[in-house]
């Protein structure tokens, strides 16, 4: 195994974690993102680097790009973590049994965790914050597209390591080859648990061939339903956020749903998408709708292929419903379970909206956009995970801990 040696070290730091007091944890974290904002022209200058190798108009691009406005919040984002409460070592539960036997559940590290991810070099800086803060050691392996930058961020992340005399190898970068992916996903005995963030192809390739737990964090296909009894401005303003925001993100909005009923008000939603040149993929009956209203060079009819598909570009698709219950068996056929919005006025609807679809994160009247683990309040986030078991949704620091028993007895032995 080629990354064998590499997997050794990670193992060995994330032993030695296990010893580092929390208040070392939390100067570690406030020193990086001191070094982050003093290091921001050298990680700008190879993340340009990799912003001339990759096409400005692949979806891809926004989320490779740093700017100096962007390295603040991620600084910003380190000390919320820094200032977040440890999660390990917490009692879940305590008894002491009749034999005198004291059991204590506690939250613990799961150890090393390995993380897969694509153009995204932000995602370097949050998952080592998280990961150290949860006393994990990390194994990163980003694409050849971000290259540069995350060995520049990395760099970065390691001399702060090492000037507080801790292991540098509690962070670690793989070679952005695919054999090292394979071996990546093989390592078992190394590497506790792998989370993937990028595309749904990624994502897939990792659950279909990893020997290691996956969370997944998948593809973010996002709905806003906005019903019958749906304010309009309110849901014009949700809608032109969630899709133009960042529209290269996961919790950007995909397709608008319309209840047919609600029809005459669609111009009012594509004026504002119209001037931020948004392409439509309108149904029939929307189609009608905004036909000869919306510019068009950018309204097109939809297909079959326009829903559920996760555009990740300033491109959405329309669908027209005539009731509630098609409006929620659409979600149901087409989302990826990651974020669904509805707006309305209903308080009956939006209670039933809440307990019937199917996603990691519920919204009723705001954008989907809030999707985010610092917008949750969880300081940063690991990934968003649209499966069931163990985590759903934006994942910070109490979802990369797990727990043991910690058994004190004595002389206690147990009868036959």
């Amino acid at each position: 195994m080629k990354i064998e040696k590499q997997l050794q070290n990670v193992l060995m730091a994330s032993r030695k974690l296990n010893l580092v007091e929390a208040e070392t944890v939390n100067k570690v974290l406030f020193e990086l993102a001191n070094q982050a904002r003093k290091n921001c022209e050298f990680i700008l200058n190879e993340n340009q680097k990799d912003l001339e190798r990759m096409d400005p108009q692949d979806p891809k691009y926004d989320r490779l790009k740093l700017t100096e406005e962007r390295i603040e919040g991620i600084a910003s984002d380190i000390e919320n973590v820094a200032n977040l409460p440890s999660p390990v070592g917490i009692i879940l539960k305590e008894t002491i049994r009749p034999n005198g036997l004291k059991i204590t559940k506690i939250t613990v590290p799961f150890g090393v965790i390995g993380i897969i991810y694509e153009a995204r070099p932000n995602v370097t800086f949050d998952v080592f914050a998280l990961c150290l803060k949860s006393g994990n050691a990390c194994i990163l392996k980003g694409g050849s597209d971000a290259i540069y930058s995350n060995q520049a961020i990395v760099s970065v992340i390691q001399n702060v390591l090492k000037q507080f005399i801790l292991d540098e190898n509690t962070v670690s970068l793989l070679p952005a080859g695919r054999e090292e992916t394979n071996e990546m996903l093989r390592a078992h005995g190394y590497i506790d648990l792998i989370i993937p963030r990028g595309s749904q192809a990624l994502i897939d390739f990792v659950r279909e061939n990893a020997r290691i737990p996956v969370i997944e964090t998948g593809a973010g296909i996002c709905h806003t339903y906005f019903d019958e009894f749906g304010d309009t401005e309110k849901g014009a303003e949700i809608v032109f956020n969630a899709k133009t925001r960042r529209p290269s993100v996961c919790n950007a909005l995909d397709c608008l749903i319309v209840h047919e009923s609600r029809l005459t008000d669609l111009p009012v939603f594509t004026k504002k998408l119209s001037e931020a040149n948004v392409v439509i993929y309108a149904d029939e009956k929307s189609f009608q709708i905004i036909q000869g209203i919306y510019p068009e060079n950018l309204l097109f009819a939809a297909t079959e292929e326009s829903f559920g598909t996760e555009f990740l570009s300033l491109k959405m698709a329309v669908k027209t419903v005539a009731s509630f219950d098609e409006a929620i068996d659409h979600i149901g056929k087409y989302s990826s379970k990651h974020s669904e919005a509805i707006v309305s006025e209903s308080v009956e609807n939006i209670q039933k909206f809440e307990k019937m679809v199917d996603a990691s994160s519920v919204y009723s009247n705001a954008s989907t956009a809030f999707t985010d683990g610092a917008q949750f309040g969880l300081g940063a986030e690991i990934g968003i995970s649209t499966q069931k078991l163990h985590a759903r949704g934006p994942m910070a620091l109490e979802e990369l801990t797990s727990y043991k028993w910690i058994v004190e007895g004595d002389g206690q032995v147990r009868p036959k």
